[in-house]
């Protein structure tokens, strides 16, 4: 009789160690935060003086192209 129960309860709490449904969870996070990451460097880029330069260069060259 209590060999079966400690059969059992080792048997649960094998199935429970081996689940992963928090992983989900937890990739979700992980990827939430590298995207925010990412979007924080490429504002900080795109709105550096040499990128809005470059851009304001070229539409002043296109508005000054004779046509």
């Amino acid at each position: 009789m209590i060999s079966k129960t400690m059969h059992s309860v080792s048997a649960r709490f094998a199935l429970l160690v081996s689940e992963d449904d928090g992983m989900s969870t937890a990739e979700y996070a992980i990827g939430t935060i590298a995207a925010a990451a990412f979007g924080a460097v490429l504002y900080t880029v795109v709105t550096g003086d040499s990128i809005v330069s470059a851009l304001t260069g070229i539409i002043d060259k296109a508005l000054k192209t004779a046509v």
